[in-house]
């Protein structure tokens, strides 16, 4: 246990020097998506290996000065569909996709003769070379990695690792240094704000919760991330804990509270074990606990799993979910930071906003508020996803274009489509086209323009997607996680679903459109809380920008993109048929016509879409179009 800033620093040095004695080591990426893809069996591959050679050490051997190969699992790299990943170090070779049968390749070369495995590098069918390094790869070379640093190139599991890389200086500096007014004072001035969605100023948050006057006050990290295809909570609380542990901690110090909440997902058993082990080595080193490094400060961290509810990302759902009720969200006031979690006082913040924190303490607020835009200083991690070539989780500058984000980290669109919008901020974000290709991606520009940066999804969209069914997945979404509690949103998604519904399937007129706008606008401004009243943007957004398209849905009764199966036209490919009759003669509606032993043909006005003659046709010459 270390009791002392002094102990603190001697332990740097003493596990600097251990790690300096590794000849090499072997990161293999144990994150969610790696693992799913059997990035376990290679590590186990790698230890049976390097042990069966003499090679394998750890941190333990190399203390009582043996050098060697160490292996260990890292947490997610980001590039998920590359994986299994592999990094080696200190050559700081990456390597893809690798299988378990790789490894003995691996270590004979690359362990025994330092050479590189060329086969299993990245390449780029840009630039039509293969990578060497991580960084050098384009994916990575344009991202500004600070929230992520670590995550990949530690082992997630060992609080050894993030001390070496800087861990708990920000905490051992607060609590030495620094009073919980200068704290909130340093974390204002770095304009750091909320990246939950919201975009709250977070030093006002903690200031405002360390002025009320309360016996008791919480600290609550909202990890419960459900949204669909938004993993970037989960990649640091799998990959990096402790930095998210210390910036709990450190708000804790700087609001007056004593005790904190983790409310993650269920389904995130591994981010949950993660985060277990972590808590438990800050309370053996002496980062959690009673007397935290001889300060007199005392802070303990608990861990709440969510049952799945979307609606529980909302801050008083999420409150009320762990306080054993249902959740669901109430009215405000009073506002979290006077009345939260058990009626106390409570800074809320989420996994994001949290690991920003030992970075803004130990480098600076000036520091921070070089990076980003005025307004919206820091970097922003985006789940980049869709009909795109590079897909993953990305870090980026506040401020940087969408069109840097699509063509230049993530390599376009795929099969050489043509860019037609990104649905950004989850399924409450709006939809942005071509002509904002080049916003400022920041809390500002975004609202702006009818969307947000919400949770950082970011779902790329090619030209044969149909945004009149985009906005009805989205819908349908939402309309089934609204827990129920107000009727716009309650009632008014439901309605708006329905009009979607009929919209895709052909059966929508006119009115439908014009009562689809005024129910959008009554959810937006009627729900009561956050959720409810984002919900209509991806609607609200596409008619505002792709009118075009539900106009033929509605007028011509037919979909642009061939998508919406309610709208498509069946026809008869007459080099395929061969006048059987078969289709003519199970069609309800005697739409097919043609002579026996020639090509048929379908009569489009009379065709009630039933697909019979689908199913009848023993030649597969009837398709949708």
């Amino acid at each position: 246990m270390i009791r002392t800033v002094d102990e603190l620093q001697g332990k740097y040095d003493e596990l600097s020097k251990m790690v300096q004695g590794y000849h090499m080591r072997i990161l293999v990426c144990g994150g969610t998506g790696c693992i799913a893809n059997g990035s376990l069996d290679v590590y186990e591959k790698f230890k049976e290996i390097l042990h069966k050679k003499g090679l394998y050490t750890d941190l333990k051997l190399i203390q009582e000065g043996k050098e060697g190969v160490g292996i260990s699992s890292s947490g997610c790299h980001g590039f998920c569909e590359m994986g299994p990943l592999v990094r080696i170090e200190p050559e700081g070779y990456l390597y893809v996709k690798v299988k378990a049968e790789d490894v003995e390749e691996i270590v004979e070369s690359t362990v025994l003769r330092k050479q590189p495995v060329k086969r299993l590098l990245f390449k780029d069918s840009a630039e039509k070379k293969e990578f060497l390094k991580e960084e050098e790869i384009p994916f990575y070379r344009r991202q500004t990695r600070l929230v992520l640093k670590n995550c990949g190139k530690i082992d997630a599991e060992d609080i050894r690792d993030y001390i070496v890389c800087g861990g708990y200086k920000a905490l051992a500096k607060v609590l030495m240094k620094m009073t919980p007014e200068e704290v909130c004072d340093e974390i204002l001035k770095s304009g750091l704000r909320g990246r939950g969605g919201a975009g709250f100023p977070t030093g006002k948050k903690w200031k405002q919760v360390l002025m009320q006057d309360a016996d008791i006050k919480y600290v609550v990290c909202n990890g419960d991330e459900g949204d669909p295809g938004a993993f970037m909570d989960r990649s640091v609380m799998e990959g990096d804990p402790h930095q998210m542990l210390e910036g709990m901690i450190i708000a804790g110090y700087a609001s007056g509270a004593r005790e904190g909440y983790i409310y993650v997902r269920g389904e995130y058993p591994l981010a949950v074990k993660r985060l277990q082990v972590a808590i438990q080595q800050a309370h053996e080193w002496g980062f959690l606990g009673k007397n935290i490094l001889g300060s007199n400060f005392d802070f303990d961290i608990h861990i709440n799993k969510g049952a799945g509810a979307f609606v529980c990302g909302e801050g008083s759902a999420l409150t009320q979910s762990i306080e054993g009720f249902r959740g669901m969200p109430r009215p405000r006031p009073p506002r979290t930071v006077e009345k939260g979690l058990f009626g106390k006082p409570t800074v809320l913040n989420n996994v994001e906003t949290f690991a920003n924190v030992p970075l803004i303490i130990s480098n600076g607020a000036d520091w921070y508020l070089s990076i980003g835009t005025p307004g919206s200083p820091g970097t922003k991690i985006f789940a980049l996803t869709g009909n795109i070539n590079n897909t993953g989780l990305i870090e980026v500058p506040m401020g940087i274009t969408l069109r840097q984000i699509i063509f230049d980290i993530g390599a376009g669109i795929r099969n050489g489509k043509k860019f037609k919008a990104v649905q950004i901020g989850g399924p409450s974000g709006g939809c942005l086209t071509e002509e904002h290709l080049d916003i400022s991606m920041d809390f500002d520009s975004l609202e702006a323009a009818g969307a947000m940066v919400g949770s950082g999804g970011l779902v790329v969209l090619d030209e044969d997607s149909c945004m009149v069914e985009v906005a009805r997945f989205f819908m349908d979404f939402t309309q089934r996680e609204s827990c129920g509690k107000c009727v716009p949103c309650r009632e008014g998604t439901k309605r708006m679903l329905e009009i979607l519904e009929k919209i895709v399937s052909g059966n929508a007129n006119i009115k439908d459109l014009q009562l689809l706008e005024e129910l959008a606008e009554v959810v937006k401004i009627g729900s009561l809380c956050g959720l409810g009243k984002t919900a209509p943007n991806p609607v609200l957004t596409t008619m505002k920008y792709f009118k075009d398209e539900y106009m033929a849905h509605v007028v011509e009764k037919r979909c642009p993109s061939k998508v919406c199966k309610g709208l498509g036209q069946l026809a008869i490919d007459p080099d395929k048929c061969r006048g059987c009759g078969k289709c003519r003669k199970i069609c309800p509606a005697s739409a097919i016509e043609g002579k026996t032993r020639e090509p048929h043909k379908i009569d489009i006005t009379r065709c009630l879409r039933c697909l019979a003659c689908i199913d009848a046709c023993p030649f597969d010459a009837i398709r949708e179009e």
